[in-house]
């Protein structure tokens, strides 16, 4: 047997969820002996469901950073900030550590989610001959961070903490914020619709 021998080669099959390996049968599907879950040699349609969820997010990733995430009104005053113009103001206001947090957990987690996954998509697609523990790395790493995706909704409620709320004030969420919680939520969706044991297929 071959050291880098995959488990679909040896005539196994890899549960999704728990891991479990499983001799595959004849007919398909069949169940998982651990977890119950129903097996697949590989997610179906795995590379186009995740295409369609990558797009998306690309799509309402422009929006969620050009329109306004949030209009405040101060005696009668209305201002209307983007999550890059409240970077700016916190800045200005001397809070940079804050402002680095906000830039990292609402710009650039995303951004790199997306390219990531993207990436993957293309290893796939083209069937790079590179190091597939690598890439295998990277999936696990961008499906870790998708679990903390909610820390990008909690650095916008900092951008609306830190604003100088004296006297009587409003602050209302703007278009913005729907199109980056959907970000958030698809690209979690694309993460956990890649199937990684694609990265695999056609190793040599």
């Amino acid at each position: 047997m071959k050291p880098n021998a995959t488990a679909l080669a040896q005539g196994l099959i890899r549960c999704h969820d728990c891991g479990y390996l499983s001799q595959q049968a004849r007919q398909l599907p069949r169940r998982c002996p651990v977890c119950g879950s129903r097996l697949h040699i590989r997610i179906p349609n795995s590379v186009q469901y995740t295409t369609a969820l990558l797009l998306s997010s690309y799509a309402l990733y422009i929006p969620a950073n050009i329109f306004p995430i949030m209009t405040v009104t101060q005696l009668g005053v209305t201002e209307q900030h983007t999550i890059m113009g409240g970077i700016i103001a916190l800045i200005d206001k001397d809070m940079m550590p804050i402002a680095i947090l906000v830039l990292v957990a609402s710009i650039l987690v995303p951004l790199l989610k997306l390219l990531g996954i993207s990436l993957l998509l293309l290893k796939v697609r083209y069937r790079w001959q590179s190091n597939a523990r690598l890439w295998t790395t990277m999936y696990r790493i961008i499906a870790f961070v998708g679990r903390w995706s909610m820390l990008d909704i909690f650095m916008i409620s900092i951008l609306v903490a830190v604003v100088d709320l004296g006297g009587v004030s409003q602050v209302i969420a703007g278009p913005a914020s729907t199109a980056f919680a959907a970000v958030v939520v698809l690209t979690m969706f694309a993460a956990k619709s890649f199937d990684p044991r694609l990265i695999w297929d056609n190793q040599e």
